[in-house]
């Protein structure tokens, strides 16, 4: 394998973690309605957990209160089951067919688990960002060790110094995340 495609699929591999943090981050409450906090919470509907979001559409009727409109208004009970379950601290009315759900902005006891939770994610991220360097690493050991490529050291020494900068960019990229969430959960 050259170096260019080991830098490549480090690449790749980095980007999937920061992706991840961004839909985790989504879901954490903040003091604004927001559908993507319902949208990955498990419906326990006829035996399978099912994402809400393939059971119901999840709108914003106002800027604190989500409506689910269950495409199978059998479902709604099950519904409201998951979602007062989830942890959340939602608290679901039924209404005709509907479901309303009023986002309360969260305590300062709250705000700081949140933001604690918030952090523990991002540093997670992390951690597999600079796994996924210490992979690319020893690719690129493994492949100027191969004698069959004859890859130079010095464009191997390159290539490690490109990894760290890679790396450093997607770190500075994860805080930026977690400091934007931060400042939103703090936002009243």
């Amino acid at each position: 394998m050259d170096l260019d495609t080991i830098l490549l699929e480090t690449d790749e591999r980095m980007q999937k973690s920061t992706d991840y943090l961004h839909r985790e981050l989504r879901g954490i409450r903040t003091g604004r309605a927001s559908t993507a906090l319902l949208e990955y919470i498990k419906v326990d509907y006829y035996g399978s957990h099912t994402d809400l979001r393939e059971l119901a559409s999840i709108t914003i009727s106002e800027a604190t209160q989500l409506v689910v409109k269950p495409f199978d208004p059998g479902a709604k009970h099950d519904i409201i089951r998951a979602i007062e379950t989830s942890g959340l601290g939602l608290n679901p009315m039924a209404e005709g067919n509907l479901v309303r759900i009023n986002v309360p902005a969260p305590s300062a006891d709250r705000r700081k688990q949140l933001m604690s939770q918030v952090k523990k994610l991002a540093e997670e991220s992390k951690v597999a960002v600079r796994n996924e360097r210490r992979d690319g690493n020893k690719a690129i050991d493994a492949a100027v060790a191969d004698k069959k490529n004859a890859i130079p050291e010095d464009a191997a020494k390159s290539a490690k110094e490109d990894l760290d900068e890679m790396t450093k960019k997607f770190c500075d990229a994860l805080d930026a995340l977690a400091a934007k969430k931060c400042a939103e959960i703090e936002e009243i």
